[in-house]
């Protein structure tokens, strides 16, 4: 059933997203009223009400598709843990950011985006990072490439000697464990800033923009559609333990995604403290 859907056209997958992003997202960009912004775990952590009704969108719009498939959205999770076991179940599944970048989103800056992934048994297969304000969508199949707005993608290497350029878990979103172990990329040679939305940042190293990131929270909708993303451009990851980041188990926390294998070599090995 998946590799049938995988060999169709998959536009119908790309006018879901964006159709979700023209009802329920661009509408109240730069238009949120306060009643329309709340709080999760804490003043950082925001969900918007675009958040939620984007993600009720894709939900009905995406299992219409695939019929068996399920979904694991970000704002479905908060509301029943339960749901994210789905991962390691046989189902196909959807995993979903309604809004990725939802701090960047309430405050009017444009660079927030959807992110989308079909994943099989904890294999990601297929991507969709559209951000709708940037009028930027990039998508990937397993095995097929990375494209943004229809245009082949690739990560390539850095420069020889160049100065690394990572971005890091956002101080806000860490505990001081987390700092402690990012700090390990305060060397010469190595770069270091905050990252702001994890799905551009990907996108970022794919194209070439950004050398590395280093993450520490393993949430799928963050990571799914962009670790594809960066493998098909050429690009690697590795958690700390020497293995791939997966969605469907528990990784070893923090993981290094690279524009090219070296490169995510390096920066896990700097995490490690070696």
């Amino acid at each position: 059933m998946i590799d049938d859907f995988l060999a169709q056209d998959l536009s119908a997958v790309e006018d879901a997203v964006r159709a979700a992003a023209a009802v329920e997202i661009m509408p109240r960009f730069r238009q949120l009223a306060t009643h329309e912004v709340d709080e999760k775990s804490g003043p950082h952590d925001l969900v918007t009400i675009a958040d939620r009704l984007a993600e009720e969108h894709l939900t009905a719009s995406l299992t219409k598709l695939l019929p068996g498939s399920v979904v694991v959205g970000e704002e479905a999770v908060h509301a029943d843990p339960n749901i994210y076991g789905a991962l390691r179940g046989e189902a196909p599944v959807w995993i979903v950011d309604p809004v990725d970048g939802t701090r960047q989103f309430v405050n009017g800056d444009p660079e927030f985006c959807t992110l989308v992934a079909l994943a099989l048994r904890g294999e990601i297969l297929a991507s969709w990072t559209f951000a709708p304000a940037l009028e930027e969508l990039a998508t990937a199949v397993r095995g097929q490439g990375a494209y943004v707005n229809g245009v082949r993608i690739h990560s390539g290497s850095p420069e020889p000697g160049a100065e690394l350029r990572v971005a890091t878990a956002h101080p806000l979103y860490t505990s001081e464990a987390d700092r402690r172990g990012l700090a390990r990329l305060d060397v010469p040679g190595v770069a270091a800033r905050p990252c702001g939305s994890a799905g551009l940042e990907y996108l970022k190293v794919a194209r070439g923009e950004m050398d590395a990131l280093a993450f520490t929270w393993p949430s799928a909708w963050d990571h799914a559609a962009g670790l594809l993303l960066v493998a098909e451009a050429g690009g690697a990851n590795s958690t700390v333990d020497g293995v791939p980041f997966r969605v469907d188990r528990d990784n070893a926390l923090p993981f290094a995604v690279g524009r090219d294998e070296a490169t995510a070599l390096r920066v896990r090995d700097l995490l490690r403290g070696a």
